[in-house]
């Protein structure tokens, strides 16, 4: 049985253990740190099985700079599941009880740089089909996905996604 909570404050510790382990290095979980410190409007769950934190996923303001101004939103980085625990699902619900809560934010767009073959599933696309680019040079086409969730808030916007600047360690 997974739980899936918010973060609490007390959970840092283990949310580093659990990243670190998926991504095999520490450079994402220093990035959730500075975020945790830098970032109110982060939006940060995890997963628990048995009393054991077995994942995460991190949702922090997206801007798209527009023409017309900037469109505000989120974007997903990173998920992260225990390599144990993986191929159960948990990301999968994370990823789901995570987008339901920036729909109830009505948060207009997520944005992410995943892997083409996952976030499909949940309805990202190509960003490329709004006009919309990674402030990062050399990201593939296909990795780099929008899921709308407001087509009026996108109507006519185009430009490049913009993450908050504690992300640019990592690429």
């Amino acid at each position: 049985m997974i739980t899936i909570r918010k973060e609490a404050s007390d959970d840092s510790q283990q949310i580093r253990i659990v990243i670190q382990s998926a991504f095999g290095q520490t450079e994402e979980a220093d990035i959730v740190d500075k975020l945790r410190k830098n970032c109110r409007k982060r939006i940060s769950l995890v997963a628990v099985s048995e009393g054991k934190m077995v994942g995460q996923i991190l949702f922090t303001p997206v801007t798209i700079q527009a023409k017309r101004g900037s469109i505000a939103g989120m974007g997903l980085a990173p998920m992260a599941v225990l390599p144990g625990f993986q191929r159960r699902g948990i990301g999968s619900q994370l990823v789901r009880d995570g987008l339901t809560l920036i729909k109830k934010r009505k948060y207009p767009f997520v944005i992410v740089l995943g892997h083409p073959a996952y976030y499909p599933r949940f309805g990202f696309i190509p960003a490329s089909r709004y006009g919309i680019r990674s402030e990062y040079e050399n990201v593939p086409d296909e990795a780099f996905m929008i899921l709308v969730l407001n087509q009026a808030a996108l109507e006519g916007v185009s430009g490049v996604a913009k993450y908050r600047p504690e992300f640019a360690s990592a690429i």
